[in-house]
């Protein structure tokens, strides 16, 4: 499991420096700076969710069952999240209304906070179980 954790934080980091480039030179000239922003705030909670992962990856007291529920619910939660907003900011320079999907970005937002809160819990749970 760990190394499919590290992989996916690996590859979202990836797709958010790419993504992050491509927003501030390639949408520059197509967008107002209102949806740049917005933009912006995709690649910026994918990537701290990308580090997320490479943490829990590479973190030895977390039980692989919670790194699993983790995996699972960060791998969600920045499709429905950031990849709604990104589909959001673009809007105007695609045929498709991504406003009729926006109803997953709090879905998704809701994901990678549960995501938190369960590694939050974990780490709460290291010191009584040393106990």
């Amino acid at each position: 499991m760990n190394k499919k954790i590290l992989v996916l934080g690996s590859v979202l980091g990836v797709i958010a420096i790419i993504l992050g480039a491509f927003g501030a030179h390639g949408l520059k000239s197509l967008l107002s700076s209102e949806s740049i922003q917005t933009f912006e705030t995709g690649v910026r909670y994918q990537m701290y969710h990308a580090l997320l992962l490479l943490f829990i990856g590479g973190f030895s007291f977390i039980s692989e069952k919670t790194k699993k529920i983790i995996f699972y619910l960060v791998l969600v939660g920045v499709l429905f999240f950031s990849g709604s907003i990104y589909g959001l900011s673009t809007n105007e320079l695609t045929s498709f209304d991504f406003k009729s999907i926006g109803f997953v970005t709090p879905i998704g937002g809701l994901f990678l906070i549960i995501a938190w809160l369960i590694m939050l819990i974990s780490f709460l749970k290291i010191d009584r179980d040393k106990s």
